[in-house]
């Protein structure tokens, strides 16, 4: 099984992704600024005269294990998602990843909603005129509030030394292949449109292949699919680059996405330092340094409505 994610990094205008081992998934999110709620009222308070918020706003409970997609939409009218753990919620609103998700009920990552929430006209007409990408940035507080609002949810920030990998340039250079400004790919990926152009990830099991895509879009996979701690990106890459990368997954890590069953299986080969050396031509080195996390103090879950 594999699956694609289009324009991940600036955003396309929605994400889909199977919901088959939700409690590995991470979804790309804007890395905003981490905001410490330490309650309800202390939120609304310092947000009210600068931040919107959703006018009107649903969270449905799913059972697990029903199925379907995972789908979440920064529209300008406001925030759609189905089948989204709260987990993912929390990712989305503080631009973090799962490791700076930190005493966490075991829930919190298992039980689905869908999450339905709409803007005043008035602020829509604004967002109307902002990529995705900014509209996801606006958005990011009002996602915020609405968790503090519905799940009761406060927390606080900590800095912890933890694991990370700085990606380098290996000895002998790059050899990822820097795309073609306005190429529109007709023989390669294409987007949940049916259009061909950069900014396209496909992953799966062993696989990942960029398309058009800058080394940001690399790094993030990594950090949050396959190697599940930080990575910084220390090559100095600046363009956008075609890449095809494939190795052998470590069966000791949780599967992710795409990393069910047997037909996709691939065959014997390199691990995914060594094909990031030897297919990219770029080098990942441990190292350890300090990461803000979330602690979450207090989280309820949600009233139905």
């Amino acid at each position: 099984m594999t699956e694609r994610i289009a324009r991940t990094l600036d955003f396309s205008r929605r994400l889909l992704l199977s919901a088959a081992g939700l409690g590995a998934v991470a979804v790309p999110v804007v890395f905003g600024v981490l905001l410490a709620t330490q309650s309800r009222a202390e939120f609304q308070a310092s947000n009210t005269t600068t931040v919107p918020v959703y006018e009107v706003a649903s969270i449905r409970p799913r059972k697990f294990g029903s199925g379907g997609m995972i789908i979440w939409d920064f529209r300008p009218d406001g925030f759609t998602a189905k089948n989204i753990t709260l987990q993912m919620l929390i990712r989305m609103a503080y631009g973090v990843e799962d490791y700076q998700i930190s005493g966490a009920p075991k829930w919190l990552n298992a039980e689905t909603y869908n999450v339905e929430a709409k803007l005043d006209g008035t602020v829509a007409d604004k967002l109307r005129k902002l990529t995705f990408d900014q509209r996801s940035v606006e958005q990011q507080p009002m996602l915020q509030a609405l968790l503090v609002d519905r799940f009761q949810l406060t927390l606080h920030r900590e800095s912890k030394e933890l694991p990370a990998y700085v990606l380098v340039i290996a000895k002998g250079g790059p050899k990822v292949q820097e795309a073609k400004p306005g190429d529109t790919y007709p023989n390669g990926m294409k987007d949940l449109e049916g259009h061909g152009h950069g900014d396209i990830m496909h992953f799966g099991r062993g696989l990942l292949t960029g398309q058009g895509v800058p080394i940001a879009f690399l790094v993030r996979m990594l950090s949050q699919q396959q190697l599940g701690r930080p990575v910084l990106d220390k090559t100095g890459l600046k363009g956008n680059y075609d890449f095809t990368l494939q190795w052998t997954p470590d069966e000791n890590r949780t599967p992710t996405v795409g990393q069910q069953g047997t037909d996709d299986t691939p065959p014997p080969g390199p691990s995914i330092f060594t094909a990031i050396q030897e297919q990219l031509g770029l080098r990942l080195e441990p190292q350890k340094g300090p990461v803000e996390v979330l602690v979450i103090d207090h989280v309820e879950r949600p009233s139905e409505n």
